[in-house]
């Protein structure tokens, strides 16, 4: 499996289809989440749009033939196929938290080399077609709060507050790839559609779910900006043989309107998964990580 150095109908477009939606406090968590508000005992909401701009860096396998991908944010906003959707939503009271996480995406990828399920290579011209939706729902809950500078909630007196919560969820992976690959080499064409001077690998519909675990730390820097950082992991061959997550970001109120909080959020995240399945002629596997900027715009109420 591959490791750290692994989608914006061009930028804008990205933001706005989100828009119609939720947050991030970041694809799993992000800024928008205001730790002084977090002690009361009533139901606060939060809805993120959200854009994340990745590279993809790994390798892609179906029907036993395996292409490496290598693709820069640049790319992936020329290639994009339709407009993609990313949000994320967060209901919190007191110390516990539910979120749901969309992101969807679809766009063509060129491959730098093709290789059958035996590794021979075939030294032919490839690209993959991904569609990937990955749907995330979970908890989050605070297991412990320290407070700087100040008294705090006892005696009023401002303070600024670090939290450190417990995340357990599963994260839903739904895909279909398909690998085309130039006939300009002899090569076994067993199970591949072949189209004028082209050789397409079809995966179907592939479907898998990842149970995770991690940590988020969420620290504020002064009244309405805070930094969070979070990592779980999951996969434990329940679905993926492992995937991990990793995010950081910086959050800030910039407005309150009619007891409306608007804030922004700016940062970085990692995502990576390897899954397999089947052998020989049949395989299918998905091992790339996906990692880049991230940018949302947060409401809460």
């Amino acid at each position: 499996m591959r490791y750290l150095p692994t989608s914006l109908l061009k930028l804008g477009i990205c933001v706005g289809a989100a828009l119609a939606s939720g947050s991030i406090a970041f694809a799993g968590d992000a800024g928008s989440t205001r730790l002084a508000a977090d002690a009361g005992n009533s139901w606060t909401l939060s809805a993120t749009p959200y854009g994340w701009l990745p590279f993809l860096n790994g390798d892609v396998t179906i029907k036993g033939r395996t292409a490496d991908i290598d693709v820069t944010p640049i790319e992936v906003l020329e290639h994009l196929d339709a407009a993609p959707w990313m949000s994320y939503v967060e209901a919190r009271k007191g110390r516990l938290t539910f979120y749901n996480d969309i992101f969807y995406a679809k766009l063509d990828a060129d491959a730098d080399r093709a290789r059958s399920f035996d590794r021979a290579s075939l030294n032919v011209a490839a690209d993959v077609n991904i569609e990937l939706a990955i749907i995330e729902a979970g908890a989050t809950y605070e297991l412990a709060r320290w407070y700087y500078g100040g008294g705090g909630i006892k005696d009023g007196t401002p303070a600024r507050v670090t939290a450190l919560d417990l995340v357990l969820g599963a994260r839903y992976w739904h895909q279909e790839m398909s690998l085309r690959l130039g006939l300009t080499a002899a090569f076994d064409t067993t199970g591949l559609d072949i189209s004028g001077s082209r050789a397409i690998a079809r995966g179907g519909d592939v479907d898998w779910v990842d149970p995770l675990v991690g940590l988020r730390i969420r620290h504020q820097l002064a009244p309405g900006q805070e930094l969070m950082f979070r990592a779980d992991v999951g996969g434990f061959d329940v679905g993926s043989r492992i995937s991990w997550n990793v995010t950081g970001a910086y959050g800030w109120d910039f407005a309150v309107r009619n007891g409306v909080t608007y804030s922004g959020m700016l940062g970085y995240r990692a995502l990576s998964v390897d899954y397999t399945k089947g052998s020989g002629l049949e395989r299918y596997e998905y091992d790339v990580v996906m990692h880049g900027p991230v940018v949302g715009l947060s409401v809460k109420f």
